[in-house]
């Protein structure tokens, strides 16, 4: 089953799309993520971000038939109802009439609204049931009585099945401090907080706690039921909120309690009865309120711990980042001078006896050239040459003396070499490296670009399909009702183009005409809705106006004003480049007259008139072989396909037929001449042919059973006896 659930990342629609998924079904998700949270929900489903009022929303219900919507997107602040009322109807009545308008246009089998215990407003009537008089005194009420009345009003004007359940007051995991209902939250949450817990009068107001599961069970049991209407979701007991409190000072020893004047506007007791729910659905509580503040509290302190110890875990990887923001561009400079002063050490304490300085010396700036480039070979350089010169002092040589000091030139030639030439090449390499590294980072963005349009594809590929399959207007569906016409036989392909028209287009009443050999007249052969509705037989081509205009232009007939005794749509069908017949629908939905519809309406006609001239085609090849020879008889098994397509016409739609049973004459001659009698004496509609006890048939087509005897004392007069064999209607 296919559950779309609007505001699912939420605190009650979480849990909902959790219970639907432990009974294996496919969940989907609307939310705009305006208090909804994604780590809510950790198994594998289908979301989109979206308001419920957007109308994009329409796609997605067009590429997925859904099987219920349970519709829990709202904005639930009795405060901010106040203090925005406009926003407050857009996400509460135009979102929920914008699910529900799509819902029953889609054929969803159940819509399932949350409603809340502020339709009641200040009711003294304890427990308030289902049929007391509701009277809001809140914006946010308001919307809510006003969704409930939509969908009563939508079962009335569609038979839609609709459930609206009012909730009492839901607590559980999960839930935010926002409302009414999120006095367990905040209360749970001062506690673990240390805070003192506020509590407005003097706590004895109560309340009809009722744990956010039992609200999930009561909506899946309701998916799978036949119940309708409005019922209340509650425990029907009170709870006071010092019971409150004291329940949850057994679970957190240390709570402070601070007592503040009453709020104005609380309503000082609340209880909603849950009989009716109780009995239509069989569903009962399971959680006390005992059992679900000790689930909501153990869920709050390990979720607590978490956020502590991801704040601590993100608090200090930011101070780790910091830190090494400010090392970072002095690394190799602490890291050189470390090396120089080892290197100094072991110079000027003598304790090199396998290399002397200069072998050392050059060593130092090849490695630091090497590791770091030429900005840490020149420093190098620098420090080797100075360190040379404190050498040469501490020999006891004069710094002037250093000047006409060949063998020291030398010294400090090399040291520069090495040092330019080692960082030269390893900042050359270092440069090459960095080139090709940032072509990989931009390969690397290009491939993660690319992949994410690829991976938008396959999604959009995807819905395209499911479209495909499950669309009802969709060329998919089209093309698996349109195989129902590949048949050869023009009598079955008539019954059956009319049923595809209709599954396609949502049409109560499609009709087939057919031309007779000159056009001047129309039989009709074929109709949906033959016992519920009047037509004519037949039509004369010069008294019918759009006929005219459907021979003259060869394409749609669209009756955009809305004509007396016209239909919506009429199709023409081609047979040998010449209009053959006519396909028309009425009593069509006022939405689907629309551009859109008449493509559709088009393509169809196409395809079954496709259908239909490969039939004829077919029947003109093998005409020969149909009749029995020099006559204009049906050969037995011909006949008898004819008349099961005739009863299966009557059988799907109330088409009526007549069979007639006449002698056969003498001799084949005599059988041509009597045939070509009969012929004479019928419409286009009807056929002759050979009956199962090889006497000769004649199959009216579309005949009352007053209209027989009319019909037998014609054939009389010619010298015909016939009698009636087969046609109640």
């Amino acid at each position: 089953m296919k559950v779309l659930i609007t505001g699912g990342y939420g605190f009650i629609g979480s849990h909902v799309a959790e219970r639907f998924y432990k009974e294996d079904d496919e969940v989907f998700i609307i939310d705009n993520m305006e208090t909804g949270d994604k780590h809510n929900i950790s198994f594998k489903h289908k979301n989109y971000h979206l308001s419920v009022e957007d109308p994009n929303c329409e796609e997605i219900f067009k590429a997925i038939q859904f099987d219920v919507v349970v519709h829990l997107a709202a904005q639930v602040s009795v405060a901010k109802s106040f203090e925005n009322p406009i926003t407050d109807t857009e996400s509460n009545i135009v979102g929920l009439v914008n699910m529900l308008t799509l819902s029953q246009k889609y054929k969803v089998k159940k819509f399932i609204l949350a409603s809340s215990a502020a339709v009641y407003g200040k009711n003294d009537q304890l427990p308030l049931l289902e049929e007391n008089q509701c009277v809001p005194i809140s914006p946010y009420g308001i919307s809510k009585r006003v969704g409930e009345l939509y969908c009563q009003k939508w079962s009335e004007m569609y038979g839609f099945e609709s459930v609206c359940f009012r909730f009492s007051n839901v607590y559980g995991p999960r839930q935010n401090s926002n409302g009414e209902g999120g006095v367990v939250s905040i209360f749970i949450n001062h506690m673990l907080e240390g805070k003192a817990l506020q509590i407005y009068g003097d706590g004895e107001q109560t309340r009809d706690f009722i744990y956010v599961g039992d609200i999930a069970d009561a909506i899946y049991r309701a998916s799978h039921s036949s119940i309708s209407g409005v019922y209340n979701l509650s425990t029907n007991k009170k709870t006071t909120i010092n019971e409150v409190v004291s329940i949850l000072k057994k679970m957190h020893d240390e709570v402070n309690i601070h007592f503040s004047p009453a709020r104005e506007g609380d309503i000082d007791h609340s209880v909603l009865s849950n009989r009716k729910v109780m009995d239509d659905l069989d569903w009962s509580p399971i959680y006390d309120i005992e059992l679900g503040l000790e689930k909501t509290y153990q869920w709050a302190v390990v979720d607590q711990a978490q956020k502590e110890v991801a704040v601590s875990v993100a608090d200090q990887t930011e101070k780790a980042k910091e830190w090494t923001h400010i090392i970072q561009p002095f690394k190799a400079y602490l890291e050189n001078l470390v090396v120089f002063l080892i290197i100094a050490w072991l110079v000027l304490s003598h304790r090199l006896s396998v290399f002397n300085a200069t072998d050392i010396s050059a060593f130092y700036i090849m490695i630091m050239g090497a590791l770091y480039g030429s900005k840490q070979s020149i420093l190098s350089v620098g420090l080797s040459i100075g360190l040379l010169i404190v050498e040469k002092l501490s020999e006891g040589r004069e710094f002037v003396s250093l000047l006409y000091d060949t063998s020291f030139f030398f010294q400090v030639s090399l040291f520069l070499f090495i040092g330019l030439v080692v960082g030269y090449t390893v900042q050359r390499k270092t440069n090459r490296l960095q080139e090709q590294q940032q072509k990989i980072d931009e390969l690397k963005q290009r491939y993660h670009f690319l992949g994410g349009i690829h991976t938008e594809v396959r999604e959009i590929k995807d819905e395209l399909q499911l479209r495909l399959l499950n669309t009802e207007d969709s060329f998919g569906k089209i093309y698996s009702i349109v195989k129902e016409l590949d048949e050869l036989e023009p009598e079955k392909v008539f019954s059956n183009a009319v049923q595809v028209v209709q599954q396609i287009m949502d049409a109560e009443d499609v009709s087939i005409y057919v031309f007779n050999k000159n056009q001047t007249f129309l039989r009709l052969v074929a109709n949906t809705n033959f016992l519920e509705t009047s037509h004519k037989n037949s039509m004369k081509v010069e008294d019918t106006g759009y006929i005219q205009n459907l021979l003259g232009t060869g394409g749609i007939f669209v009756n955009k004003e809305l004509l007396p005794n016209t239909p919506i749509m009429a199709a023409p069908v081609y047979h040998n480049d010449q209009i053959s017949a006519v396909i028309m629908i009425d009593r069509l939905n006022f939405q689907n007259v629309s551009l859109y519809h008449e493509n559709l309406f088009k393509v169809t006609t196409e395809l079954a008139g496709s259908a239909l001239d490969k039939a004829l085609s077919y029947i003109d090849a093998i005409e020969a072989d149909r009749f029995i020879a020099n006559t204009d008889v049906l050969k037995q098994d011909v006949f008898q396909k004819i008349l099961e397509s005739k009863r299966e016409a009557r059988e799907k739609y109330g088409m009526p037929y007549v069979v007639l049973e006449g002698e056969n004459p003498d001799t084949d001659t005599d059988l041509g001449a009597y045939s070509t009698k009969l012929s004479a004496l019928l419409r286009e509609t009807d056929y002759i042919g050979q009956l199962d006890n090889h006497q000769v048939g004649v199959l009216l087509s579309n005949i009352h059973q007053n209209d027989v005897q009319f019909v037998l004392s014609r054939f009389y007069e010619k010298g015909i006896q016939m009698r009636l064999k087969e046609g109640e209607i």
